[in-house]
């Protein structure tokens, strides 16, 4: 039997037969279905081309919509769509306030030459602010907190700018750097000075996804709202655009940057008793000071940063090191001798003991008590006071009961929101505490 041969046919709009009813109510109701929030257009083009093949299956096979649905599915809408951020941008401007009028002198934004000092952590859980706000893109409403709701705003804010900058400006407060040199906080800019709207874009970088530096973790401000997600690198679209740069305003690293040390070959050498007198500020009392710091004396540093000036800090740390050799009187007296300078540079000798008491130093922060203590099963005065530290810094929602001295899941997992919430990924982020999140909390 030969195949019927078919041929474009477009009936009559007002065509009174049954398929044609059917098509023109089908093609009612689908006009009549919104874009679903958080949805994607691919998914409405699905639902319409069910819509219109349901339709002309009853139109040219005369059979039901459930058989024509059975036998051709609709197409998957497959992945969301995310190469374009569609972020136009406003220009400069003051913060607004919550009526959307502006805060302070109108027309006098930031300037890059006096930016506010701040550390990566911080940026990091800026940018969190909005995501667990889920704050709406736009680039002509403000937030609660005065800055524009749309990527470089976001940036803005993130960066604590005190004004709403744009994709044109946000360079002149960042140094250009190389992808190699990203640390959380870091922000990736497309600016497309010959049609700003088309294209431009800009994310703040929290970290690589993997050792492979493909991927990396963007906190960006896109349709429909704030958003954290793996985007591969520089982004999605015009990639080799995206340009890295770091906030004048945040140390190098993901602490703040330790002063030089003395030369290459002169670490060793003891630099003499006067380098460490009352009022002394040199490179010698940074290098003890951090030396002292990797030898267990955090409790003694508030920051956990030594600096050029010799402190009360200093002396604590340095007694506390020569009574852990088992030395006393003099030879304990906080005032480091060649003896003392050796065994640090060296790193032989015993470490400072740990302590689950408030130390005497004026920092009065706890010693790390080593990784061992936080394992499965263990139980340990430490895992207690780790615990009430989490929840007076506000991280502490797992906690059903307690917390108590045995090491348990809900320990873990506010230790690593802590963590995550430093900016920290991967292994640094695995609940377990170092002695740099010990050092955070206790700070």
């Amino acid at each position: 039997m030969p195949m019927p041969g078919f041929q474009e046919y477009e009936p009559a709009g007002d065509c009174a037969c049954r398929g044609c009813a059917q098509r023109r109510r089908a093609l009612a109701r689908a006009r009549a279905i919104p874009l679903r929030d958080g949805g994607h257009p691919a998914a409405r083009g699905a639902r319409r081309a069910l819509v219109l093949a349901t339709a002309a299956g009853v139109v040219l096979g005369g059979g039901s919509a459930t058989a024509v649905a059975q036998v051709a599915p609709p197409p998957s809408p497959g992945p969301a769509v995310l190469d374009d951020p569609s972020s136009p941008q406003g220009a400069r401007t003051p913060l607004h306030g919550p009526k959307g009028g502006p805060v302070g002198k109108p027309g006098a934004p930031a300037q890059p030459g006096a930016v506010r000092r701040i550390d990566r952590a911080t940026i990091i859980n800026r940018a969190k602010l909005w995501l667990d706000a889920g704050v709406p893109y736009s680039m002509s409403e403000y937030w609660t907190d005065g800055y524009r709701q749309d990527c470089s705003g976001y940036v803005s804010m993130v960066w604590n700018l005190g004004s709403n900058e744009w994709t044109g400006s946000l360079d002149k407060f960042a140094t250009k750097i190389t992808k190699d040199d990203l640390l959380p906080g870091d922000m990736l800019l497309f600016h497309n000075p010959a049609d700003p709207n088309n294209g431009s874009h800009v994310v703040i970088f929290g970290g690589w996804v993997d050792s492979t530096r493909t991927h990396y973790v963007a906190y960006e401000q896109t349709r429909p709202n704030t958003r954290k997600l793996a985007t591969p690198y520089g982004y999605w679209s015009n990639a080799t655009k995206y340009v890295p740069y770091r906030f004048n305003g945040v140390p190098g690293g993901l602490l703040p940057d330790a002063p030089a040390g003395p030369k290459p070959g002169d670490a060793t050498v003891f630099p003499g008793a006067d380098k460490f007198a009352p009022g002394a500020t040199n490179d010698h009392v940074a290098q003890l000071g951090r030396m002292l710091i990797e030898r267990g004396a955090y409790r003694f540093y508030p920051k956990g940063v030594a600096d050029r000036t010799w402190s009360d800090h200093d002396k604590l740390a340095t007694a506390a090191f020569q009574r852990a050799q088992g030395w006393t009187g003099a030879d304990a007296d906080g005032i480091p001798g060649a003896h003392t300078w050796k065994l640090l540079v060296e790193k032989q000798g015993k470490n400072i003991p740990p302590t689950v008491a408030a130390a005497p130093g004026p920092g009065g922060v706890r010693a790390y008590p080593g990784a061992a203590v936080f394992r499965p099963g263990q139980s340990h005065e430490a895992i207690r006071a780790l615990g009430r530290q989490l929840v007076k810094k506000g991280f502490g929602k797992y906690y059903t009961s307690g917390p108590g001295p045995r090491w348990r899941e809900a320990d873990r997992r506010n230790v690593e929101a802590f963590q995550r919430a430093q900016g920290w990924t991967g292994a640094s982020a695995n609940g377990y505490p170092g002695p740099e999140t010990w050092r955070r909390l206790f700070a």
